[in-house]
């Protein structure tokens, strides 16, 4: 049985069709995270477009998004700052690099260092 569709965004943005026979086919995610030994995480100091204030910008995860918001939470969560999780990338507040280095590093993942 199909989950039923309760509003027009669950449609992904199809709002009509004079199709009797149509049948909308969602979009799969097949991205698959890889393990940690094979992430490849650049950590660099970012002020750019941000007022002068600084960001630590973690760059290089290959997987699914909702992965990519379990790593941020931990980082922030550990370095205990804010942050953001947009477009692949991992924003947390001011120049914690050498931490966020030594937290990927214990869990597993390959780092750099990148920038001045």
């Amino acid at each position: 049985m199909k989950p039923k569709k309760n509003s027009l965004s669950d449609l992904g943005g199809i709002m009509y069709s004079t199709n009797p026979e149509f049948e909308y086919e969602e979009e799969v995610d097949d991205t698959v995270t890889l393990p940690n030994q094979q992430q490849d995480f650049r950590v660099q100091l970012d002020k750019k477009n941000r007022g002068g204030k600084a960001v630590t910008l973690i760059t290089g995860f290959k997987g699914k998004s909702e992965d990519l918001d379990v790593l941020g939470k931990m980082l922030k969560t550990k370095c205990g700052v804010g942050g953001s999780v947009k477009d692949g990338e991992i924003l947390i507040q001011g120049d914690v690099r050498d931490k966020v280095v030594g937290i990927l590093q214990k869990e597993g993942y390959k780092v750099k260092k990148a920038g001045g």
